[in-house]
């Protein structure tokens, strides 16, 4: 598990900040300037080559970041015969370019990612409603049990991750949401209006905020799976077991396994056992992971019906606009959520850290290429998209400066350029200390 977090996490960040900086530096050659250091990571360095062009390669300690470093008359003498290869020489237009080409990238590498995805095609659960929560704003929509999500505000949900895309975009709007739905299989199709208004705070699960509930077929208690450091496993519970009792009270579902567990207070329960036939009993006494009682088995997770499942795939031609247009949803979206915490709909609790994305990364890893693909294309979107931010020491900071200077026809002052940096820092320092708070502290 801890190897397959460490490789998951730093193939991700390695390869995006990679693709980052050879963004800078690409352009940066393209318009005559001379780069002295290409480094992927920060702190000490781990390894350095020098190259036939002159540019210092090197992989530091640190891999949340790196960096291009050029020949710049700001920060050393540069000689006459090379002032024409330092950065700060160069035209708006090109010191523009070099800059925003690191974001850029990203963002072009998500697209094509999605582009792959789209081609390769991908089956889905489709979005069909399961059980609504009472009192919730899903029954008081009128959202019916058994029916597929069609469209939300407009937009297909094909499938329940866009479901949820949908509704965290509107969260906090006063405004209803149009959410279009119709039996599987059938043409004919309803709008309901959702209110979405009480959506705000800690999203840590904003479809069952809304009482929403994702069809799922019966569990049966089989064991599909055990935690090495879980009771059962030391108990002797194999995988493909099927609990028939619990305590001498017959289990026929998941459901009634799991409440049988959460309500033993930490007693030993007796577990009827069916192996290949054979009948056994274990006692097994539940311990607290991640604040709820278990005893570490994770359920056999049984198949869809066929007309529950969609196929997706999109040609070449279609896949390129398919890729573009999930990067600009995904980019739109994370500006929506940057906003609504700005303006308080949303909390800083749902910002999240190194920690977190090193526990998606897994998650996605485990599931398999396709998921792991889909993951560092977010990533990949998500660091072009905060890297634009007019934040100094942001690329976008830089290209706020020089937007200035466009406006203005002269660059901004050092001191203030200076200024600009120190607050610039202070607050990626404060959003990074609440980001590993969350993730240290989030349930």
């Amino acid at each position: 598990m801890t190897l397959t977090m460490i490789l998951a996490t730093l193939t991700a960040l390695g390869v995006l900040i990679t693709i980052h900086e050879f963004g800078h530096f690409y352009v940066a050659r393209r318009c005559g300037v001379k780069v002295l250091t290409f480094s992927i990571g920060f702190g000490p360095t781990l390894f350095k080559h020098r190259g036939k062009d002159g540019v210092d390669y090197q992989l530091a300690a640190l891999p949340l970041g790196g960096y291009v470093r050029m020949l710049d008359s700001r920060e050393g003498q540069v000689s006459d015969a090379e002032k024409h290869l330092a950065f700060d020489q160069q035209s708006l237009k090109a010191r523009s370019a070099i800059v925003a080409a690191g974001p850029a990238i990203n963002l072009i590498f998500a697209a094509a990612v999605y582009a792959v995805l789209a081609m390769v095609g991908t089956q889905y659960a489709a979005p069909i409603l399961g059980q609504v929560a009472p009192d919730s704003a899903a029954e008081r929509a009128g959202l019916p049990q058994g029916h597929e999500f069609i469209s939300i505000a407009g937009r297909e949900t094909d499938g329940w991750q866009a479901v949820g895309l949908a509704i965290v975009s509107a969260a906090g709007e006063s405004e209803p949401l149009e959410v279009r739905m119709a039996r599987p299989g059938d043409s004919t199709s309803r709008v309901y209006r959702l209110d979405v208004s009480g959506l705000d705070g800690e999203l840590n699960d904003p479809l069952g905020q809304l009482g929403i509930e994702p069809y799922a077929p019966p569990i049966d208690p089989i064991v599909g799976g055990l935690s090495e450091t879980g009771p059962a496993k030391a108990a002797g519970m194999q995988q493909g077991d099927r609990i028939v009792s619990i305590d001498g009270q017959a289990i026929s579902g998941w459901m009634e396994l799991v409440d049988a567990v959460r309500a033993s207070e930490g007693r030993a329960l007796a577990f009827g056992i069916d192996r290949s036939g054979q009948r056994l009993e274990l006692d097994i006494a539940p311990v607290e992971m991640d604040g709820v009682l278990r005893v570490g088995i994770l359920p056999r997770q049984p198949d869809l019906p066929p007309e529950f499942i969609r196929t997706q795939q999109s040609g070449p031609v279609q896949a390129v606009f398919d890729g573009i247009q999930r990067t600009a949803q995904m980019s739109v979206l994370t500006l929506e959520a940057m906003w609504k915490m700005l303006t308080g709909v949303l909390s800083t609790a749902n910002l999240s850290g190194p920690i977190t994305i090193a526990k998606v990364a897994t998650a996605s890893a485990e599931s398999g290429l396709l998921p792991y693909l889909a993951f560092v294309a977010y990533l990949s979107v998500s660091l072009g998209v905060l890297n634009l931010l007019p934040i100094p020491v942001l690329d976008g900071g830089h290209l706020t400066w020089y937007a200035v200077e466009a406006i203005r026809g002269k660059p901004v002052s050092e001191r203030i350029q200076a200024i600009g940096v120190q607050l610039g820092m202070s607050l990626v320092m404060a959003l990074m200390v609440v980001a590993f708070y969350n993730d240290l502290f989030r349930p």
